[in-house]
């Protein structure tokens, strides 16, 4: 399993008690729909290496959590590594939300001035989220929020906005 074929499902911040226990912080909307999970991918070394879980109890963005046979010693080590979890336990979504990966190379269509190119990543600051178009050689910056984004569709691949008044003129 390699990191493109999986998501990051959070990171393991500290040990927990003297029986090997760890706490995750789960960063996803919606911590409590991985109260079931049998297994994770823990990045050591560049590498995903999978943990199996005994017991798992979810409370906010943090879960406490005891994989099968490891000593306090092996928890320890893995305090600072991310999480992660196959492409294919994500939840489908519909309407207008989307998970970032699954955007990038889609077209994005402004109301105004039409196509204005093609989602290169999204960059995921902690204040705002901004897709970053590409049209050409240029660089578009568009916040991704409700207020700015008309509808996702996942057939063609197009996400049709509404930019706020000059921002893309700024770009080209």
């Amino acid at each position: 399993m390699t990191q493109n074929e999986c998501f990051r499902l959070g990171k393991i911040t500290k040990p927990f008690g003297f029986k090997g226990q760890v706490i995750f912080f789960l960063d996803v909307d919606c911590p409590e729909d991985y109260a079931e999970l049998d297994s994770v991918f823990v990045e050591v070394k560049g590498s995903l290496v999978p943990y199996f879980i005994e017991d798992i109890a979810i409370n906010g963005n943090k879960a406490t959590v005891t994989f099968e046979e490891l000593t306090p010693q092996e928890a320890q080590s893995l305090v600072g590594c991310d999480l992660y979890l196959p492409l294919d336990v994500l939840p489908k979504l519909d309407g207008n939300r989307f998970y970032y990966h699954e955007v990038i190379g889609w077209h994005v269509v402004d109301s105004e001035k039409g196509d204005i190119g093609t989602i290169a990543s999204v960059i995921d600051y902690p204040a705002q989220a901004l897709f970053q178009i590409m049209k050409n050689d240029k660089e578009i910056l568009i916040p991704v929020i409700d207020q700015v984004i008309n509808l996702v569709d996942r057939d063609k691949k197009t996400i049709f906005i509404t930019a706020p008044n000059g921002l893309i003129d700024l770009y080209l």
